[in-house]
């Protein structure tokens, strides 16, 4: 147990510094409250009116058929590469909208949730929002975890600034929305790390545990929190402190064992009999030789998690195409995250990240909790920079949680215009992110020309993830109404079901290719041969939520 001495001495650590910017005590009990409200009122809307009118986005419906799947049958069928967690949250939501599910399908998991959601009699849009809600109230929770972390370590003025930062994050907003793995597991590393933070005021027993459970609870939603681990166990024993050796194992062995228990529990949860067969949920699971195959095997973890390992290497391995500052290239940039993120983040927010890292290191009060913030971020983000997919800034979606949490504490510097400078940057972000409301998926900040320039230099999931196949039927009919209508979609839904009557042009002669074209955004930006032909005998004449080109021809 820490000696009295010891633990004053954390406390004072801990012990949030002055709010010289706050307002008086008197106020701030009900200024502070009704600020949070507001913040987190505010990103409910956003993300509840952007869910109600996007059409299923590429991944979701593989993960809503799989939730369901846990629902109906208990086992890990669809969509093995991934834990079950965050489908399981899912199917908080999937269970109350109850769609039927035909268990004898024999398709893929894309066509399963393709089947689900247009061919089985259920009403997509219930079916999504239903889905998308769980996701959406864990993302609120998240924010009240900026808000106590930043409040833990500067006060609740820069805590309310941390929160603003993360609730007006357009990527934040935009994947807090849907039903994906992104934002949960995200949110559960970042919580995973306050809780050690608190763990250093000496109640140990609750917050090792609780923080070891956030950990496993993050692996048991994706994959990619396992270069956290070492991480976190490490930040468990500086909790401790390092010159108590058992201890500090100790304190470390505890988060470790929490996270495996989570992760087991989880598959359990699904399947208690943890029946798996990779034939049987049609998984192709390659073989990984070396040192990945080493790591696979010693993973402490179901088979079935073992599996899905081994087919996230084989999904590494293969040659995808990534589109960045109007380049097409085969393979992966090192540089394209820091890229894609210096184009889809408000300028506010990246003047604050980069203050508030500095002011962590800094700032001697504010140091201690430098490697509990910006450690894990680094070492997240230096992972995701080596990964073969460049497809999106979701990917980092964790820096605008855990940079939220330092460029609040810019309010901690002692300097006159520290405030001033704060809420001025703060004021920008909401500015910019209010100007991109309803279309939060391809915001990009004004220096590279705002929400309607992204496509021209990002493609996928930063501008177009399928998700305004439902806009565009409207569009069509009431402007194109009768006009003969050719489609290149990237997406998931299914066109037929919206209204939408079109042929695909590239299967089609080219002198019969005639009326309105429409493309989505990510097929322009890959576009080659027959594609790049017919866009550029076109006149672009329209575009819908900023994700789809329509052209006459």
């Amino acid at each position: 147990m820490m000696t009295s001495a010891q633990h004053t001495d954390t406390a004072t650590v801990l012990a949030p510094v002055s709010d010289p910017a706050g307002p008086p005590p008197r106020r701030r009990r009900w200024l502070v409250p009704l600020l949070v409200a507001v913040l987190l009122g505010q990103l409910a809307v956003a993300m509840a009116t952007t869910a109600l009118r996007q059409t299923p986005t590429i991944d979701e419906p593989v993960y809503v058929v799989a939730a369901a799947d846990y629902l109906h049958e208990h086992r890990v069928h669809y969509n093995p590469e991934h834990p079950p967690l965050g489908k399981l949250v899912i199917a908080a939501g999937v269970a109350i909208a109850d769609p039927h599910l035909d268990p004898d399908f024999t398709g893929d998991q894309t066509e399963a949730g393709r089947h689900l959601l247009y061919e089985s009699g259920n009403d997509p849009w219930r079916v999504m929002f239903w889905a998308r809600l769980p996701v959406m109230l864990l993302t609120l929770l998240f924010g009240l975890v900026v808000f106590a972390f930043a409040r833990d370590l500067a006060g609740p003025g820069p805590a309310v600034a941390a929160l603003a930062l993360y609730a007006l994050s357009p990527d934040v907003i935009a994947h807090g929305s849907l039903a994906t793995l992104d934002v949960p597991t995200a949110g559960f590393l970042l919580t995973s790390a306050w809780l050690l933070w608190r763990a250093r005021a000496g109640r140990l027993r609750l917050y090792l545990p609780l923080a070891g459970a956030a950990l496993g609870a993050a692996l048991a939603t994706k994959m990619s929190a396992l270069p956290a681990v070492p991480v976190l166990m490490a930040l468990a024993a500086w909790s401790v402190g390092l010159r108590q050796v058992r201890r500090a194992l100790t304190a470390a062995a505890v988060v470790a064992l929490s996270a495996v228990a989570v992760v087991w529990l989880t598959y359990l949860v699904v399947d208690p009999r943890l029946r798996w067969d990779p034939q049987q949920a049609d998984a192709q699971v390659p073989v990984v030789h070396g040192l990945r195959g080493l790591l696979v095997r010693l993973l402490p973890f179901p088979e079935a998690y073992r599996d899905g390992m081994r087919m996230q290497f084989g999904l590494e391995n293969a040659p995808w195409q990534g589109f960045l500052f109007g380049r097409l290239y085969t393979g992966s940039l090192w540089y394209y995250l820091p890229a894609a993120l210096l184009v889809k983040t408000p300028l506010g927010a990246l003047a604050l990240w980069v203050a508030g890292a500095v002011v962590l290191v800094a700032v001697r009060r504010l140091r201690p909790a430098a490697p509990y913030v910006l450690v894990p971020a680094a070492v997240l983000l230096a992972s995701a920079m080596t990964g073969s997919r460049d497809f999106g800034t979701r990917y980092a979606i964790f820096l605008p949680m855990f940079l939220a949490v330092a460029g609040g504490c810019v309010l901690a510097v002692r300097w006159r215009w520290a405030p001033v400078v704060t809420w001025a940057a703060v004021a920008l972000v909401a500015v910019s992110s209010l100007r991109t409301y309803p279309y939060y998926l391809p915001y990009s900040n004004e220096a590279f020309g705002g929400t309607a320039k992204t496509h021209l230099r990002l493609h996928d999931s930063n501008v177009d993830w399928g998700q305004d196949l439902g806009l565009l039927a409207d569009r069509l009919d009431a402007r194109y109404a009768g006009r003969r209508v050719w489609l290149v979609y990237k997406g998931s839904g299914v066109p037929a079901y919206y209204g939408i009557r079109a042929s695909d042009p590239r299967r089609a002669p080219l002198d019969e290719v005639h009326g309105i074209l429409a493309v989505s955004d990510s097929a322009v930006a890959k576009a080659r041969g027959r594609l790049a032909q017919l866009i550029r005998t076109s006149d672009a004449i329209d575009e819908v939520g900023h994700s789809i080109t329509i052209y006459r021809r």
